[in-house]
């Protein structure tokens, strides 16, 4: 399970799981309920890089982030971590 410590969001942490490629079990600690869980279940295994190329940017109000574009840079940052065999 990987964990991600989220920054300038509602949310706190976002936890998940990769299968190879794939996207599992997304969970957001705070945030707005309804609407992460949402976010979850539509990624549920998705490839990492489809999920990243369609949340990546978004923002929320005026803040230069939201949750999902959190749950990117959470899953670029995963990648990187695998790629680099840590």
């Amino acid at each position: 399970m990987y964990e991600y410590k989220t920054k300038g969001t509602c949310s706190q942490m976002i936890h998940f799981d990769l299968d190879g490629n794939k996207v599992k079990n997304v969970q957001f600690l705070g945030g707005c309920n309804g609407n992460l869980k949402g976010i979850g279940r539509l990624v549920e295994g998705m490839d990492i890089d489809e999920v990243i190329a369609r949340v990546e940017g978004i923002r929320c109000g005026m803040k230069a982030t939201s949750c999902p574009d959190q749950l990117a840079q959470a899953l670029k940052a995963a990648k990187a971590k695998s790629e680099a065999g840590l």
